[in-house]
């Protein structure tokens, strides 16, 4: 993705999802945060965390699978994946270990390709008629965004904020580009689900259970019922007459 990012096409998608990652992380506090691959990029630069670091499998300070995170459980307090899932074999186990190693209420960002756009149509051609269909990022398998939602849904994540954009066409002319600027807003408005790339900001959730008593009261005795004296054979008859 770094070499991708560096033409003209690329630098158009990394320039809104720094945008949308500095604008959501900053306001997101705690000690731990970890950032999955594309370690030539700080997604995190905005974020005040004591301890942020890049794990990936070619560079970085640790060298991990997203598959496989080498990370306590419940350890970590952000967590972002920054176009991992289309590139994964196996998405979903991504997200498993995110789960794991995010402690309760935990953020996970998410970026990834929109199929259902201009995008996923040129994923489509590409791969059908270039002669070299390793090409990036056209060979990844994008992700419906339902699917991604479904799979949070099921491991306890609740959205809590997201977005689409880059709804320009994915022509790989800076020119061209900048005359369909004007996309962007209209997008929002008109074509909300029509952007080339999703930004998920999910929340890890944890529902605990806590015993609520009644209140003590005329009508609560102060002794259990198991602590009451029982009475005899006799004393009951004694009663009864």
């Amino acid at each position: 993705m770094q070499r991708w990012y560096e033409s003209d096409l690329g630098q158009y998608v990394l320039d809104h999802e720094l945008a949308w990652f500095d604008a959501v992380s900053i306001d997101l506090f705690g000690f731990h945060a970890l950032q999955m691959g594309e370690c030539d990029t700080d997604f995190l630069r905005a974020n005040r965390m004591p301890h942020r670091f890049c794990a990936g499998l070619d560079a970085g300070p640790l060298r991990a699978a997203p598959e496989m995170l080498p990370i306590a459980s419940q350890s970590l307090d952000l967590l972002a994946l920054p176009h991992v899932l289309e590139f994964s074999p196996h998405p979903h186990q991504v997200l498993r270990e995110a789960e794991r190693v995010l402690r309760p209420e935990g953020r996970l960002l998410i970026s990834g390709f929109n199929p259902m756009s201009l995008w996923g149509l040129r994923r489509v051609t590409t791969t059908l008629l270039a002669k070299n269909r390793s090409l990036h990022p056209w060979h990844g398998r994008f992700i419906h965004l339902a699917r991604i939602k479904d799979w949070l849904a099921l491991m306890g994540f609740e959205l809590v904020g997201g977005r689409m954009a880059c709804y320009a066409p994915p022509i790989d002319r800076a020119t061209w580009l900048t005359r369909f600027g004007f996309l962007e807003a209209a997008g929002d408005r008109w074509w909300a689900l029509g952007g080339g790339i999703y930004l998920i900001h999910a929340v890890k959730r944890v529902h605990g259970m806590r015993v609520i008593l009644p209140k003590r009261d005329a009508a609560w005795h102060a002794r259990p019922a198991w602590a009451q004296p029982t009475r005899t054979s006799s004393q009951k008859i004694e009663h009864e007459r």
